[in-house]
């Protein structure tokens, strides 16, 4: 027999399934399913989303599947390689902390969508079936969910009045469509994981950081950044997506498989979209019940015009970035993402 990396990951998983088994009858023992996850244990995705998720599996193989999540296995980039390698199952990550190799996502991430992390994480989902998939960015992983988190907003330790005011201000970027706005905007940009930023602000290492709402209490950013500045729509979105290992997959019976993707996919996302667009209603009511300052900016004010003025030119940048991409039309995949997400309606 040919070895190769996917049969010595197949024979592992199949060793480590059978070393749990203990002393009752192997035919009657469960498939476990390990999760990786980060971010704090009051992120939506620890409290609501995988944990409905490996409810809903479950659910889905009639006990067959058990699902076990494991937290903090390292920097989130790696969870690509920890799924790749089958150290791990299944998990999530930032599209921005692997820049270069995920460029189609940072559709969902430009400025102007306007809606929420429910409609945009579902509308991404779909655009990607339709447009992005034949581009296979995500070889070598099966997605099993696309979410943003809800609108990007400014969270800084002094009071911003102006765009010029954040000039040569030390900002925590993400990656992604951020380290664009990072530019226009002329800031010092500090690249570090979210589970890092409370520490930096604290510390004085940065003046601020873009994150949605929600982390005014999920990150207690309200204790190191107590102004918040909230754009009209948002700054951006931040995109990522869930993954399994398709060699797990493939090890699973074709029922089994079959039902974990029932509960995946547009359901999934939609589910993680809306997890997020809850914790950003109780982030701002945290913020507002501890003091911190809220500028609430209209269409007309003056760093609401600043900031539109600044973004234009970023869709044809998206579109030009992806051009390499055979068989995928940029400006028509960015037209249907927005048109679903605008026209999008919730099932429940």
């Amino acid at each position: 027999m040919k070895v190769t990396s996917k049969s010595i990951k197949t024979f592992a998983a199949a060793t480590l399934l059978t070393l749990g088994m203990g002393s009752s009858a192997i035919a009657s023992a469960a498939t476990t399913l390990v999760v990786g996850t980060w971010m704090p244990p009051s992120n939506p995705m620890n409290t609501v989303v995988w944990p409905t998720w490996a409810e809903w599996v479950e659910e889905a193989t009639d006990g067959r599947v058990k699902v076990k999540i494991e937290h903090d296995l390292g920097h989130p980039r790696s969870y690509y390689q920890l799924v790749e390698d089958g150290v791990i199952n299944a998990g999530w990550s930032f599209t921005g902390y692997l820049p270069g190799r995920f460029t189609l996502p940072l559709a969902v991430e430009q400025p102007g969508m306007g809606v929420n992390a429910e409609a945009a994480s579902v509308a991404l989902w779909k655009v990607h079936q339709k447009h992005f998939a034949k581009a296979k960015e995500y070889e070598g992983l099966e997605l099993l969910a696309f979410l943003t988190h809800g609108p990007g907003q400014l969270h800084s330790r002094e009071p911003i009045s102006s765009l010029s005011d954040l000039r040569n201000k030390r900002i925590r970027i993400g990656g992604g469509v951020q380290s664009q706005l990072a530019e226009r905007m002329g800031v010092t940009p500090v690249a570090a994981p979210g589970p890092q930023v409370y520490e930096l602000l604290q510390q004085g290492v940065i003046d601020g950081v873009f994150m949605p709402a929600q982390e005014q209490s999920s990150l207690r950013l309200n204790e190191v950044a107590p102004n918040l500045t909230l754009f009209p729509g948002g700054m951006y979105l931040g995109s990522f997506s869930m993954f399994i290992d398709p060699v797990f997959m493939d090890s699973l019976s074709a029922k089994d498989a079959k039902a974990i993707r029932s509960v995946s996919g547009e359901k999934l996302s939609a589910l993680a979209g809306k997890a997020w667009d809850m914790a950003d209603t109780e982030g701002l009511k945290y913020a507002r019940e501890k003091g911190v300052n809220i500028v609430e900016l209209g269409p007309n004010d003056k760093m609401t015009l600043e900031f539109n003025e600044l973004i234009k030119g970023m869709d044809e940048a998206w579109i030009e970035s992806v051009k390499g991409k055979k068989g995928v039309n940029a400006r028509q995949a960015l037209k249907d993402l927005r048109s679903y997400a605008r026209s999008y309606k919730p099932k429940n």
